[in-house]
């Protein structure tokens, strides 16, 4: 038979589990609130009179025209081409850089030879080779890639220099100690002490990775949302080009949570991701 003291455990148990649900359900709240608030402002501006419809539409017409484009198929053509260059060029870019990061934080000969290029490269605008790559690659998907790799590469590589070269040497003598291949002691040791910084520079590349994207696809056209930004201003095609703009925020809003969410799982090991303290 239950006791007096089991049934008041279960309810402070049930208790703490609400308290626990109304938090979480307060936190999204509160996040919520800044982008409500901006869609309210943009409706109630757009219809104030103070600017034309062709200046400012109204939020509901340029969700309708999102809409619209969604039922056609448009739309999803669009993200499809634009995600697929995006990600092409945000995998080569953070394979490349933790490869490259890794050997220059092992090898003084290999850091000794990049160091100087890295230097030079990392302030130059890379949007700058973009003729160029036209040149030799023309307008097509291998261009956009290439141009997001090159821009992308660089928060990666020195995400991962800057992780691994701080790895504590107690690690990497205890592994040598044991036997550990160089590869073993990269896979084993290195990477896993360097995840969260290495995760770091990959969430500042992604971002990067999807903006590179929408320019290039501006500037050199061949499909995607920022080529159907540009073909919208050119025919003075107010909503669609409003339309853009909302489907790259939310293109590049779910983007970050994915890998957000990825960052959890992979550093669930880590204190990092351990709930906080109660008292």
């Amino acid at each position: 038979m239950a006791t007096i003291e089991d049934v008041k455990n279960d309810s402070r148990r049930g208790q703490g589990a609400r308290n626990a649900m109304i938090l979480r359900a307060a936190a999204v709240g509160q996040s919520w609130i800044g982008l409500v608030s901006l869609a309210l402002v943009w409706e109630l501006f757009a219809r104030s009179g103070l600017v034309t419809p062709f200046q400012l539409p109204t939020l509901t017409s340029v969700l309708g025209t999102i809409y619209t484009s969604a039922l056609s198929g448009e739309l999803w053509q669009s993200v499809q081409l634009t995600l697929y260059r995006t990600m092409s060029g945000f995998l080569i870019a953070s394979t490349l850089g933790i490869a490259l990061g890794v050997l220059m934080a092992r090898n003084r000969t290999i850091r000794w030879f990049f160091d100087p290029l890295i230097s030079i490269m990392f302030p130059v605008p890379k949007i700058v080779f973009l003729p160029i790559v036209i040149l030799w690659l023309g307008f097509g998907d291998t261009t956009k890639i290439f141009m997001i790799v090159i821009d992308a590469f660089l928060p990666v590589l020195t995400a991962t220099i800057a992780a691994t070269s701080t790895v504590q040497r107690d690690l990497v003598w205890s592994a040598k100690s044991m036997g550990a291949s160089r590869t073993e002691l990269v896979r084993e040791v290195l990477l896993p002490a360097s995840m969260p910084q290495i995760l770091t520079g990959l969430q500042v590349a992604l971002p990067l990775s999807l903006i590179i994207c929408i320019v290039t696809e501006m500037l050199t056209a061949g499909g995607g949302l920022g080529a159907d930004m540009i073909n919208a201003s050119r025919f003075s095609n107010s909503k669609a080009l409003f339309a853009g703009i909302v489907e790259v925020a939310v293109v590049g809003f779910v983007l970050i949570k994915l890998l957000a969410v990825a960052r959890k799982h992979l550093l669930r090991w880590h204190p990092e991701t351990a709930p906080p303290a109660t008292v």
